[in-house]
């Protein structure tokens, strides 16, 4: 990393770590626990991780990720934020295929985003509060290859892009994920049953977008994203 590009990394890392002080945020960060509570209750979903020249290092990533996420559970008015979590890529991943500035390139990291997307849709399903979530700019699958709904997706960017949720039940939450072979798996696990939301997602073709609007069964739109057309 060059160093006017280390210098900008940090300079966003500052800002956001004061932002969040200011907020109050910060203070509730999840953090590490032991602490097991009676999860008796789970809303699941599964994905297929796809198989491309960079699977052994995005499986690599999956499960270094899904360890550290396993640490932390969400109490009531707590806030799981990846980055937080997870840490920094550049000392601990290896490198995955991701998309940046609208190109499709390997860098440390790459693939957490399918992470980070699978916690946020099982979060839309569970009704969690989102307080950060950006989607990519482009849509670079069809429906042949399409592993999750256009819509349901978390990019990443170390420093830049979080994913952020708020637990606003009265009661604790936790992501726990699984690697199987070539699946990855959530489950929203709690302590007292969540009502699953059904959620719609409506697709807007434009010439050279496309706009996802996503409503829950009353109807109201829970996240809008837009997107560039294929590459």
């Amino acid at each position: 990393m060059s160093y006017w590009k280390t210098l900008k990394l940090y300079g966003k890392i500052t800002f956001r770590f004061t932002n969040d002080i200011v907020k109050g945020d910060f203070f509730r960060f999840t953090k590490k626990t032991t602490e097991r509570p009676s999860f008796v209750y789970a809303i699941n979903l599964k994905q297929e991780i796809k198989v491309n020249a960079t699977f052994e290092s995005k499986l690599y990533n999956f499960s270094v990720a899904t360890q550290k996420i396993d640490k932390h559970i969400i109490r009531p008015n707590e806030i799981f934020s990846f980055w937080n979590v997870v840490g920094n890529p550049n000392k601990q991943f290896k490198k995955g295929r991701t998309i940046q500035n609208g190109k499709i390139i390997e860098e440390v990291g790459g693939g957490l985003c399918q992470v980070s997307g699978i916690i946020y849709h099982v979060s839309l399903l569970a009704g969690l509060e989102i307080v950060e979530r950006h989607n990519h700019s482009v849509d670079i699958y069809n429906e042949e290859t399409r592993f999750c709904p256009l819509g349901s997706d978390a990019t990443l960017v170390y420093g830049y892009k979080d994913l952020r949720i708020r637990n606003t039940n009265s009661f604790p939450v936790k992501f726990e994920l699984k690697v199987i072979d070539n699946m990855i798996s959530v489950s929203l696990v709690s302590t007292i049953q969540i009502q699953e939301n059904t959620l719609n997602f409506e697709i807007e073709q434009r010439s050279d977008y496309k706009y996802v609007t996503v409503t829950n069964q009353a109807g109201a739109v829970v996240n809008t994203s837009k997107y560039k057309n294929n590459l």
